[in-house]
């Protein structure tokens, strides 16, 4: 009987290296397939996919395996990138990263990696997966600092059934440290961070390529303008950097916040901590777009807990169902700062990830008006 086979997500960097080789001394048939997901610029590269794949190639020449090359970029445009831009449209903020998951990676890269006569594919995420008696369960990487879990909240029992994460189970260190020791030459490259369609260009340039900016007031809780905004798209919840306010006479010398988007006029709502800092904060989100890794919710309501961001930690909360079917009403124990509209509320009981949901608002306070009237 031969070697199982099995098809790794190969992206250039030193965790999915790491993951084929574990797999090889684990006596899979390895073979790995690198994704490129964007057409780049000739003129004006936005991404690194060239350098990516060469270090792919190297690390596959050097572990003796074969690399397979696909271009999945039509369907990223399709699936992952056209829903980006209409939740900036809409003046959401959303995380491309959690939809290429589910469409690109554990989709579209399964079918290929099948087409090859593979049932398993493997990644370099820092999650684990455990068979239970009613299925298979997401767990949390055991590198509490690198865990990856909030990203893949949208994939179904069928795709994580055929899913091996090789380094879940050990620290990033030591997958730098196996790496080294296996003279691959990714072992102390840096690792990749924000969207890779974006890469080092400025976000707003970017972005102006596609949608039409509409430049408007920045204005206090109170109304007063104190600056022009580039695009209620460009800005999120609770960003503090470029907003290019100067000095407020009659406001303490510190910085400013983004509190809301006032899509009505076209405004931006901004605050200082001093004065604003509790406006920020949210006790209750409200969600739609609801996905569990079990193929069904938990008896509702369910207390558990949520991370609203990637890197927060666990809040307690209560999740209940909302009035639809798809949408869910989460009741957090401590009041949350900066719920932002399109990002992802994931689950989680103990370390195991139970699904999530996108956010649609919360309670917070969300025009001058309502800011107006709130009693300092």
């Amino acid at each position: 009987m031969g070697k199982e086979k099995i098809i790794v997500g190969m992206s250039g960097g030193v965790d999915s290296s790491v993951s084929a080789a574990l797999l090889l001394k684990q006596g899979y048939a390895v073979e790995g397939m690198f994704m490129k997901n964007w057409e780049e610029d000739d003129t004006d590269e936005i991404c690194t996919a060239d350098a990516d794949v060469a270090d792919a190639q190297s690390v596959c020449d050097t572990l003796g395996i074969k690399l397979h090359k696909r271009n999945f970029s039509s369907e990223y445009w399709d699936f992952v990138f056209e829903d980006f831009l209409q939740e900036y449209k809409k003046g959401r903020t959303p995380n491309p990263d959690i939809l290429c998951n589910r469409e690109i990676k554990f989709k579209t890269f399964l079918q290929h990696a099948q087409d090859l006569g593979s049932h398993k594919m493997a990644t370099g995420h820092y999650v684990r997966r455990k068979k239970s008696d009613t299925g298979y369960q997401l767990l949390k990487g055991l590198d509490n600092n690198k865990d990856q879990s909030y990203f893949l909240y949208t994939i179904n029992q069928e795709q994580l059934a055929e899913s091996v994460f090789p380094v879940g189970e050990i620290d990033k260190s030591e997958v730098r440290d196996i790496a080294a020791g296996l003279a691959l030459q990714v072992h102390d490259k840096k690792d990749s961070t924000g969207i890779c369609f974006i890469g080092e260009k400025r976000f707003q340039t970017f972005l102006s390529t596609y949608l039409k900016p509409n430049p408007g007031d920045i204005v206090t809780v109170d109304g007063h303008t104190v600056g022009r905004h580039n695009g209620l798209m460009y800005y999120t919840i609770g960003q503090r950097q470029g907003l290019g306010i100067g000095g407020v006479k009659n406001r303490p010398a510190e910085p400013w916040f983004v509190l809301a988007k006032e899509h009505k006029n076209n405004r931006l709502i901004v605050g200082q901590d001093s004065l604003d800092g509790e406006l920020l904060l949210a006790d209750r989100v409200d969600a739609i777009d609801v996905s569990w890794i079990a193929g069904h919710s938990p008896q509702l309501p369910y207390s558990c807990h949520a991370k609203i961001r990637y890197r927060q930690a666990d809040q307690a909360c209560t999740i209940r169902q909302g009035a639809q079917n798809d949408q869910l009403i989460v009741e957090f124990e401590q009041s949350q700062r900066a719920a932002t509209p399109g990002q992802s509320i994931v689950f989680y009981a103990g370390d195991v990830c139970l699904g999530g949901a996108i956010i649609d608002h919360s309670n917070r306070l969300t025009t001058t008006c309502e800011f107006k009237s709130h009693e300092r």
